[in-house]
C-alpha cells in the first residue's frame, strides 16, 4: 500500500504519526512510505532520516494526498485540507467527529474511510489514545502550575505549599489515563488533591497515590462542593466516541475562587466543564467568571519529540494490520471506523451526530 504521512497544520503541532524508524518498518514489509518534507522536523527528524529509512520525500500537501492510499496523520484535518482528501482515501488519525460536525460532514460526504485513533478497541482499552492521554495528563498539571503563577493571572499559590502554607488544591474529574497521570503528578508535587471518578476499582487506585489524594464517587453534590474549593480543576472524563458529558455548569465556575485554574483535557470531546472552549497554543487562555481557562486541543503537541515517539510505538502495529488486505475488518480497528461509504459507523458518534 502507499501510506503518505503528512506534515501537520494546526497551530504549534509539532508531532508526526510515525518516526523514521518506525516507517522503515513499514517499508520493510513491502509498504511504500511517502513523508511531506520537514514534517518530521519540529519532533527532531529531519528528511533525511526518513530518506535513509526507504521513506520518499513529498515536496508539498498536494503531491503527498495526491499520491497515497492511506493517509496517517496525528490531528484531524482543517478546512485546508478539507479539498485534499478523496474517495478512495483510508484516512487514520485522531478525529473527534462528535465535537466537529462540520469536519464529520466532509468526512461522510468524500465517501472516505475514517478510522479514528481514540476508537480503535483492543481488551476494552483504546492502546492509540492511551500515550496521548499520559502525556496530557501530566501537562495539565505541568501547566496549571504555571498559570497559578500570580503574573500568569493565577491566584499565586505554589500546589505543595510550604510547613507555613496552605497546599494547593488540585480537583480531577475522571480517573482513567489521563486523570491518573495528572493525579499522580499533582500528588508528587505535594497538592492537596481531589479526584471524582465512578467506579470503586478507579478510586481505590486513586487513593494508593498517596496520603494527600483523596479519592470520591462522582456525585454532582461532590463536584460541586469540590469545585469550589479548587485551586486548579482538571477535566478528564472521555466516552469513547462520544461528547463528553457536562459535570461543570458555568454557575459552578461562577463560584469558584479568583484566580482559580481550569483545564479541560476532554474540550477534544466537547468538554465537561460547560465553560470550556477550544483554544490554541498561540492563544492558550482566556478569563471567564474571573477563572483562568485552557482549552487546548492538542496538548501532547508541545512535547513533539516525546508525543511522536510514544505515538509511532503504539501505531505502527496497528497502521501494518490497517495497510494488509482486509485489514479494516480487523477487530480493533473495525471499531475504530467512524465514517465509511458516506455514513457515520461508529455507534457513539453516529449518536452525537444524530441531533
Amino acid at each position: 500500500m502507499r501510506i503518505g504521512i503528512p506534515k501537520e497544520v494546526k497551530v504549534r503541532e509539532g508531532r508526526v504519526a510515525l518516526i523514521p524508524s518506525a516507517a522503515s518498518e513499514l517499508v520493510r514489509h513491502g509498504h511504500e512510505v511517502f513523508i511531506q518534507s520537514t514534517a518530521g522536523v519540529a519532533s527532531g527528524y529531519p528528511d533525511e532520516d526518513y530518506q535513509s529509512a526507504g521513506a520518499q520525500i513529498a515536496p508539498d500537501a498536494a503531491a503527498l494526498y495526491g499520491g497515497v492510499q492511506m493517509v496517517l496523520k496525528v490531528k484531524e484535518p482543517v478546512a485546508s485540507e478539507y479539498p485534499l482528501l478523496r474517495k478512495d482515501h483510508i484516512l487514520f488519525s485522531y478525529l473527534h467527529l462528535a465535537a466537529l460536525p462540520k469536519l464529520a460532514q466532509t468526512l461522510k460526504e468524500k465517501g472516505l474511510t475514517a478510522v479514528a485513533f481514540e476508537t480503535v478497541e483492543a481488551n476494552g482499552k483504546l492502546p492509540l489514545l492511551a500515550p496521548m492521554s499520559y502525556i496530557a495528563g501530566r501537562l495539565s498539571v505541568h501547566i496549571g502550575t504555571t498559570l497559578l503563577h500570580g503574573h500568569a493571572g493565577g491566584r499565586g499559590v505554589m500546589l505543595g505549599g510550604l510547613p507555613s502554607t496552605e497546599r494547593g488544591h488540585v480537583v480531577i474529574l475522571g480517573a482513567g489515563v489521563a486523570g491518573g497521570n495528572a493525579a499522580a503528578v499533582a500528588a508528587a508535587l505535594g497538592a492537596q488533591v481531589t479526584v471524582l471518578a465512578p467506579y470503586r476499582e478507579e478510586l481505590e487506585r486513586m487513593h494508593a497515590l498517596g496520603p494527600n489524594v483523596t479519592a470520591l464517587p462522582s456525585h454532582a453534590r461532590q463536584i460541586h462542593e469540590a469545585v469550589l474549593s479548587a485551586d486548579l480543576l482538571i477535566g478528564a472524563v472521555l466516552i469513547p466516541g462520544a461528547k463528553a458529558p457536562k459535570l461543570v455548569t458555568a454557575d459552578m465556575v461562577r463560584q469558584m475562587k479568583p484566580g482559580s485554574v481550569i483545564i479541560d483535557i476532554s474540550v477534544d470531546q466537547g468538554g465537561c466543564i460547560e465553560t470550556i472552549r477550544p483554544t490554541d497554543y498561540d492563544h492558550p487562555t482566556y478569563i471567564e467568571h474571573g477563572v483562568l481557562h485552557f482549552g487546548v486541543t492538542n496538548m501532547p503537541g508541545a512535547v513533539p519529540r516525546t508525543a511522536s515517539q510514544a505515538l509511532s510505538t503504539v501505531l505502527t502495529p496497528y497502521a501494518l494490520r490497517l495497510a494488509t488486505e482486509g485489514g479494516l475488518k480487523d477487530p480493533a480497528i473495525a471499531k475504530g471506523i467512524n465514517v465509511a461509504g458516506g455514513k457515520f459507523v461508529h455507534p457513539a458518534v453516529a449518536a452525537a451526530l444524530s441531533g
